[in-house]
């Protein structure tokens, strides 16, 4: 094996989750598969077959920063410490990881010895610049190398993993205010295999575009700092693309499904629950004629001046539940949001209007819209009911019902370059009627917030979980700055 390319990084099944898998087959192949098998399901739909995907998982380069001796007297790590054994087990650690995320691995020919190792690791990076650099610090007195990388790399992503015997207080001072950079410094070896995820999150959002049908012109846009694109549509293509819909045998099935697994079903239709099927079929159809890998669009505009029968409700709840964004409301801060928690969190969030609560001090989240996957992807689904779109009445929508003293992370993207997050605690699912508002709404205690009314933003995602401490090391490397929720 040489010393590039320790990992072919190839699209191959054995290297994919079931979702991931489903998605390089054609539509007709997989659904007949997950029905023959009776496999359909929440979390890996055969319906969402034809979605594009990004291209081959990203480029990172690796090094390890140490010295030339295999032992060395006196100074951290030690002695005692294995050098040459600790950079195998890293190494193989990082081959793994770049295989289960999907990553294309390439080693530096020689770690870096001294300053021409590091000059000349500096020039290979700036010459043909990877996704992204994993630097190993073995020794205590080399931090020096890790500070000039990091102010001369620009802008590439860098995880620097720092093993316990490496590092004090004040070598890591530099680091905390450096773009771009996430810090492992730690005795835990799995961060390397968080760092490759994150480098792949980072480069996901890179890779992905959403279609936003909204207004009343085609424009394409790409975000400052994520790199996100946007491909804005006519808010008429959403139309267009369901009169295309007919009830096809997969509609028809994902209709019987919700049916079935829904622990009630009060105002829909039968009919409305086809509609709310075939919703989902033309979301991605509209993502495949675009060739974008998220959706939105204006629904309240569509749903208000009566363009569509049914809301997207459902199909945003089942995109989520397979791992797509589907996000309300032509929101491109939202849909940051949910597809960091997708890349991230590897669950979806909900996204919900803030209702803060005076009198307990809570806030309230609603939408007419919620994953029910919210444990991740590979897990059951939380009990729903389907309702109708309650500011409409129209339609379905799943009241999705949240699990009693579930801790929860809060999070929105507010523009490309800030996060707010906090954390919380799920106190009460909330009916409709007898109270006002959306379908799922949820009623949690903020944590370190005096009072809900000072929570800052507006759609943010209630996610299963405390997910700060990944969305923190993310947007470390992302270079986005997060603020207290």
């Amino acid at each position: 094996m040489s010393d590039h390319d320790l990992c072919c990084g190839k699209r191959c099944p054995a290297r994919f989750s079931r979702r991931e898998f489903l998605g390089t087959m054609g539509a007709a192949g997989a659904s007949a598969l997950a029905l023959q098998a009776g496999l359909l399901s929440f979390a890996a739909s055969a319906f969402g077959a034809d979605a594009p995907t990004p291209p081959a998982g990203p480029r990172l380069r690796a090094t390890f920063i140490r010295p030339r001796e295999d032992k060395f007297w006196m100074g951290w790590p030690g002695a005692a410490y294995d050098l040459a054994g600790h950079q195998k087990l890293y190494t193989e650690t990082l081959q793994k990881a770049a295989a289960r995320h999907g990553a294309r691995l390439e080693f530096a020919v020689d770690p870096i010895y001294d300053a021409a190792g590091l000059a000349a690791f500096l020039e290979s990076c700036q010459k043909d610049p990877p996704d992204g650099v994993i630097l190993t610090i073995m020794h205590l007195d080399r931090w020096g190398d890790v500070d000039a990388f990091c102010a001369k790399r620009g802008a590439i992503p860098t995880v620097v993993f720092s093993p316990m015997g490496t590092s004090f207080t004040g070598h890591l001072q530099p680091t905390r205010t450096a773009k771009n950079v996430f810090v492992a410094a730690t005795q835990d070896v799995d961060a390397l295999d968080l760092g490759v995820k994150l480098q792949k999150a980072v480069w996901q959002m890179k890779n992905t575009r959403i279609v936003i049908a909204a207004g009343d012109k085609a424009e394409d846009k790409t975000l400052e700092i994520l790199g996100t694109g946007l491909r804005y549509v006519p808010r008429a293509r959403f139309p267009e693309e369901l009169a295309k819909v007919q009830a096809s045998e997969e509609a028809k099935a994902l209709a019987a499904f919700y049916r079935k697994e829904a622990r009630k079903i009060v105002e829909p239709s039968e009919a409305d629950v086809l509609n709310a099927a075939k919703n989902y079929v033309a979301c991605r159809n509209l993502m495949k004629a675009e060739n974008a890998q998220a959706v939105s669009m204006d629904c309240l505009g569509l749903v208000g001046s009566r363009q569509i029968p049914c809301p997207p409700c459902i199909a945003y709840s089942h995109l989520l539940d397979e791992g797509v964004a589907g996000v309300c409301e032509a929101d491109v801060g939202a849909a940051l949001s949910h597809l960091v928690t997708l890349y991230v969190c590897d669950r979806p969030g909900f996204q919900q209007d803030p209702a803060p609560n005076t009198v307990n001090n809570t806030l309230m989240g609603a939408h007419c819209t919620c994953a029910t996957k919210l444990d991740g992807f590979d897990k059951p689904h939380e009990p729903i009911i389907l309702r109708s779109h309650s500011e409409s009445n129209i339609g379905v929508s799943p009241q999705v019902l949240w699990r009693l003293g579930q801790k929860v992370t809060v999070m929105k993207c507010e523009g490309p370059g800030a996060m707010l997050l906090g954390t919380g605690r799920v106190l009460a699912n909330i009916d409709t009627p007898p109270s006002g508002g959306c379908r799922t709404s949820v009623e949690i205690e903020v944590d370190d917030v005096a009072d809900s009314r000072s929570v800052k933003g507006f759609h943010q995602l209630f996610i299963y979980g405390d997910q700060s401490l990944k969305l923190k090391a993310f947007a470390a490397l992302a270079g986005v700055n997060v603020v207290h929720i």
